[in-house]
Formats: C-alpha cells, structure tokens, sequence
C-alpha cells in the first residue's frame, strides 16, 4: 500500500494545496534510506547501496536528506536543531563520497535516522511552530 502525504488548502494562498509530510511519513523515508535492508545481520538502505555509484549516489542521497531539513523547518524546528540535522547530512556525505569506505561507513552511521530522532524531540518540547 502506497504512502501519500497529507494534502490541506492554506487559507488566502494562491497554491491549490500544500503537501505537508506528518512524522510518520518522514520516518518511513529516514528507514528507507538507512535501514530498509538487512544482510548477514547489517541493516542499510538506500543511502548505503546509491554511495556505492561514485559522486551521483552521494549528490541523490544528499538531496533525500535533504528534503527532510525542509520539512524540519516546515514543521517548526529551532535553527539549532536544523543546524545539528544539517551536519548530519554533511558529514554523511562527505564521508560517504570517499570510494567503498563510504559505503561501509554509511551501513553504520545512520544520518537520516539520527535526524528524525533530533526532529520528534525538537516537536515534542512545548513552543514549537509550524512554518509553511
């Protein structure tokens, strides 16, 4: 069964619709990317298997991670936590490009998971606003 996003009209906007992901939904896409598979006991993802396509796979990757900062700061997160997400991915990448090693690294480090955990602990402290 597919996954779909929430659509809602934003009152006085132009757009038709805004697509705004719940958590669950980014969660399934930070397990997607880090730990959708397992192998001989190894969990990895999407993340691990594109690193293995040199610069490319990294670039894609990046860019999934990516769009869930966007929906961090959709959703109202600090520019601390956006931040800490952000080096997150960065370090990620950088360590992912280098050839086979990044691969490796990438089985272990799980970034995009990380990020979801910074997220619902960033959305469950009182104050939080939602930005569109």
């Amino acid at each position: 069964m597919a996954r779909t996003l929430t659509m809602r009209r934003e009152p006085g906007s132009r757009a038709a619709y805004t697509a705004t992901p719940s958590t669950a939904e980014l969660d399934n896409l930070a397990h997607l990317l880090d730990s959708k598979f397992s192998l001989f006991g190894f969990r990895f993802g999407l993340d691990a298997v594109m690193g293995l396509v040199p610069g490319i796979g990294d670039l894609a990757s990046a860019g999934m991670s990516t769009y869930l900062i966007a929906q961090a700061y959709r959703m109202g997160a600090r520019k601390r936590t956006i931040a800490r997400m952000a080096a997150n991915v960065a370090g990620d990448t950088i360590v992912g490009s280098i050839p086979l090693v990044g691969s490796v690294v990438d089985v272990f480090w799980k970034a995009n998971r990380a990020n979801m955990g910074l997220l619902k602990r960033e959305l469950a402290r009182t104050g939080a606003v939602r930005r569109f």
